[in-house]
């Protein structure tokens, strides 16, 4: 099992949870965070840092939120390893809560 970004972290991108990730398995889009799903160890520390509440362990991904188990395995092999945290986007704030920004992830 993994822990698994979903889509609140699209245009927040906020990087508290990369710091605490032991092994590295965070991925920096253009807009968003990704974990890899073969790297990720399980160990939940992640999650409770972020902000928006976008990280969400693999065995609780609601239904609607499926196909981000798939969006990570596959941009986390696209997208560079973050392992320091950077300031988050200007407008972050704004897109706190917002839903349904599927739409506006930049791969």
């Amino acid at each position: 099992m993994a822990y698994i970004v979903t889509e609140q972290c699209i245009k927040c991108k906020y990087t508290d949870c990369v710091e605490v990730c032991p092994v590295d398995c965070f991925h920096e889009g253009p807009n968003m965070l990704v974990i890899d799903p073969d790297e990720c160890i399980d160990c939940a520390l992640c999650e409770p840092e972020c902000p928006v509440d976008a990280i969400v362990a693999e065995d609780e991904l609601p239904a609607d939120a499926k196909q981000f188990l798939t969006l990570n395995a596959e941009l986390a092999q696209k997208w560079p390893v973050i392992s320091v945290a950077k300031d988050a986007p200007a407008d972050a704030d704004d897109w706190k809560g917002v839903a349904n920004k599927l739409q506006h992830l930049e791969k």
